[in-house]
């Protein structure tokens, strides 16, 4: 775990000029061994027929998953990047918001596991993703 306290207001600090941000992707709540985030559905998430992007699931998935891995480990020593990510997407989605929770499965030395469940406002499943991380030393 990181040697100095993170807050909700630290992690969202991460998003500024950056992908994330722009997505519009919040972080909303964390724990031991899980993380939550919410993403908009809109112009800046939507393909050209006017659902959420595939790409932008997937975005929000390993923003979660990417971010719970490196919230668990000594980050003056070790940093988390993805290794490999999947998704399936279930429902098409066209406003509103999506919520995600992602969710350890595996938190090893050298590579982490999370799953990603990403829903509507009412619970509807969007997508479900699997990623596997790298945990590599800080040069």
């Amino acid at each position: 775990m990181h040697k100095t306290p993170i807050t909700l207001d630290t992690l969202n600090e991460w998003r500024k000029n950056t992908m994330v941000e722009h997505l519009g992707i919040e972080l909303t709540e964390f724990g031991e061994g899980y993380i939550c985030g919410k993403m908009p559905v809109d112009h800046r998430t939507h393909q050209p027929m006017g659902l959420l992007h595939g790409g932008a699931s997937v975005a929000l998935a390993e923003t979660l998953a990417s971010i719970g891995a490196n919230i668990h480990v000594d980050a003056t020593t070790k940093a988390c990047v993805g290794l490999e990510i999947n998704a399936n997407h279930i429902r098409s989605v066209r406003e509103g918001w999506v919520y995600g929770k992602a969710t350890a499965l595996h938190m090893g030395k050298s590579t982490q596991v999370w799953e990603t469940k990403i829903t509507t406002e009412s619970g509807d499943m969007v997508c479900i993703s699997r990623m596997t991380v790298a945990v590599i030393d800080k040069k």
